[in-house]
């Protein structure tokens, strides 16, 4: 079965230029043409649609989703990662509902709002004390200056180097290429260099413990679900954390 480009563009909340658009950049083709000329669009590309619209929700410009929708080959992986992303964004928005509601029945009923109730869920500072308890104080407070010190625009590129990290080293191991390949190699180089730009973290510290910091992230990726849904689910964080092993045995 398939539909015609109105229906899918209804049913998708979009717009059929929008849709002809994809097709012109190679993003999203009809399934065939019909006689008369309508593009049709199959159970197929409706899930590859399901995927950029995903995507663009996360930021990621239309070129590299074309480019990560070439790397991954399966559908359902990716499609579980999405869902993992986004059983994330929903806990935290249920948990901000709740807290806005709390503070509309307690003014209503001309009560003070409980402070300790009002804020959950806006996690700006979800890891401080996480950050502390590991390595102290000030590194939380030198990372977060440098976080609040960007500009909108900075935050985005940033967010946007880290999403296109994350999304190869799924793609990496998804392909079951081995922690200690060249290919794993060089995630774990980038990866590493990424830390090092984070100011208050041992790796951009010069006397800082860097390969114990390396391989202690590795282990929070694979027993933190918050981290592991970064990579994938467990699979995939515990392959980022043998390659980091990897490179920190040769490297650091």
């Amino acid at each position: 079965m398939d539909r015609s480009i109105h229906e899918i563009a209804t049913l998708a909340g979009t717009t059929s230029r929008t849709l002809r658009h994809y097709d012109a950049i190679g993003l999203l083709a009809p399934t065939r043409i019909g006689a008369n000329g309508y593009r049709r669009y199959d159970e197929a590309a409706l899930v590859r649609l399901q995927r950029i619209l995903l995507l663009r929700e996360l930021g990621l410009p239309l070129p590299q989703i074309a480019d990560v929708l070439a790397r991954e080959t399966s559908e359902v992986r990716a499609l579980r990662t999405h869902l993992d992303l986004l059983r994330q964004e929903k806990e935290r928005l249920d948990r901000r509902i709740a807290a806005v509601t709390s503070t509309i029945d307690a003014l209503q009923k001309g009560e003070e709002p409980m402070a300790e109730k009002m804020f959950d869920g806006f996690d700006n500072t979800q890891y401080q004390e996480e950050v502390t308890e590991r390595w102290g104080a000030d590194a939380y407070a030198r990372s977060n200056d440098w976080w609040q010190g960007m500009s909108p625009d900075q935050r985005t590129a940033w967010q946007q180097q880290v999403a296109d990290l994350n999304e190869q080293w799924r793609d990496a191991a998804g392909r079951g290429i081995a922690p200690d390949s060249a290919e794993a190699h060089g995630l774990a180089e980038r990866h590493v260099q990424w830390l090092r730009g984070i100011p208050g973290t041992p790796a951009a510290a010069s006397d800082g413990d860097i390969a114990g910091y390396v391989r202690g992230l590795g282990d929070m990726y694979v027993a933190d679900p918050r981290f592991a849904a970064n990579y994938g689910g467990v699979d995939g964080a515990t392959f980022v954390r043998d390659a980091l092993r990897a490179y920190a045995d040769v490297e650091l």
